[in-house]
C-alpha cells in the first residue's frame, strides 16, 4: 500500500504534467491569435478599442433600459386608469402599449371609465401633438413681433459720435456718449428718420427750452415790478399825510 508521502509525490509530477499540458494549450492559442493579427493587420490597441466600445454599448443601452423601466413604473404606479373592459374588468391608463382587448378596436371611446359629467368622450390628443401646437404658436408669435416693423439682422449706423467716430444703430441700450444727452437728434446720421423716442427727446429739449426762456422773463420783470409797487406804496402814503394836513387845519 503506498504511503502518503509517495502520493504526495504522484501528486506533483501529476501537477507539473497538467502545468505543462496547460502552458502549451496556452502557447498554441497564442500562436494562432497572433497569426490572425498578422493576418487583419490588427494590434492589441484595436482589440482593446474594441472592447472598450462594446462594454461602453452595453452601458448605455443598460442605462436606456432602466430609464424606460422607472418612467414606465413612474406612469403605472401614478396614472390612473382611463379605459376599462365592461366584461373582464381589465383596466389601461392610456400609456404605452395597448392591450389586446382595446388595440384592435376602432371608437375606444366606449371603453371609456365614467367619472361623472365631466367625462366626455373627446377624441385624446398625444403629448406630441400639444408638443406641435405649442411650437406652433410660438412660432405664430415670434413672426408677429417681427412684422412689427423691426429688422433682423445687422441694422444701419443711426447716430454717429462727432468726437470718437463711434455708431449706434438705435436699437439696444444706447452707449455712454449718446446715453446723457438731451437731445438726440444732433448726433443724427444724415439721412436717417428719427424715431418716436428721439422725437419725444428733441420735444423734451424745446420744452426744457421754452420753460428757461419763461424763466429769464420772469426774472427780468421782477425790478420794475417791484419799483411799480413802491411808486404805488408811496404815493398812497403822500395822499394819507395831505388828508391828514388838511383835518388839522
Amino acid at each position: 500500500m503506498p504511503t502518503l508521502e509517495q502520493i504526495q509525490q504522484k501528486m506533483k509530477k501529476l501537477q507539473v504534467q497538467a502545468d505543462t499540458l496547460i502552458a502549451k494549450k496556452a502557447q498554441a492559442a497564442v500562436d494562432q491569435i497572433r497569426k490572425i493579427m498578422l493576418a487583419h493587420g490588427l494590434t492589441t490597441v484595436d482589440i482593446e478599442a474594441k472592447a472598450k466600445a462594446n462594454r461602453e454599448a452595453k452601458a448605455v443601452n443598460g442605462n436606456a433600459q432602466n430609464i424606460k423601466a422607472k418612467v414606465a413604473g413612474h406612469l403605472n404606479g401614478r396614472t390612473p386608469p382611463k379605459y376599462q373592459h365592461p366584461k373582464t374588468g381589465a383596466t389601461w391608463t392610456g400609456h404605452g402599449r395597448a392591450p389586446a382587448w382595446i388595440a384592435g378596436a376602432r371608437d375606444r371611446n366606449r371603453f371609456l371609465i365614467a367619472s361623472g359629467p365631466a367625462a366626455v368622450r373627446l377624441p385624446s390628443v398625444s403629448p406630441v401633438s400639444k408638443v406641435k401646437n405649442a411650437t406652433g404658436r410660438a412660432s405664430l408669435a415670434t413672426d408677429a413681433l417681427a412684422s412689427k416693423g423691426h429688422k433682423k439682422g445687422p441694422q444701419p449706423a443711426k447716430y454717429l459720435d462727432p468726437k470718437t467716430g463711434a455708431t449706434w444703430s438705435g436699437r439696444g441700450p444706447a452707449p455712454a456718449w449718446l446715453a446723457a444727452a438731451k437731445d438726440r437728434t444732433k448726433f443724427l446720421v444724415e439721412g436717417a428718420n428719427p424715431g418716436s423716442a428721439d422725437a419725444g427727446s428733441a420735444k423734451l429739449a424745446r420744452e426744457n427750452t421754452s420753460a428757461k426762456k419763461v424763466a429769464r422773463k420772469a426774472l427780468a420783470t421782477k425790478p420794475a415790478a417791484r419799483k411799480a409797487v413802491t411808486a404805488r406804496t408811496v404815493g398812497e402814503k403822500v395822499a394819507v399825510n395831505a388828508t391828514r394836513k388838511a383835518h388839522a387845519k
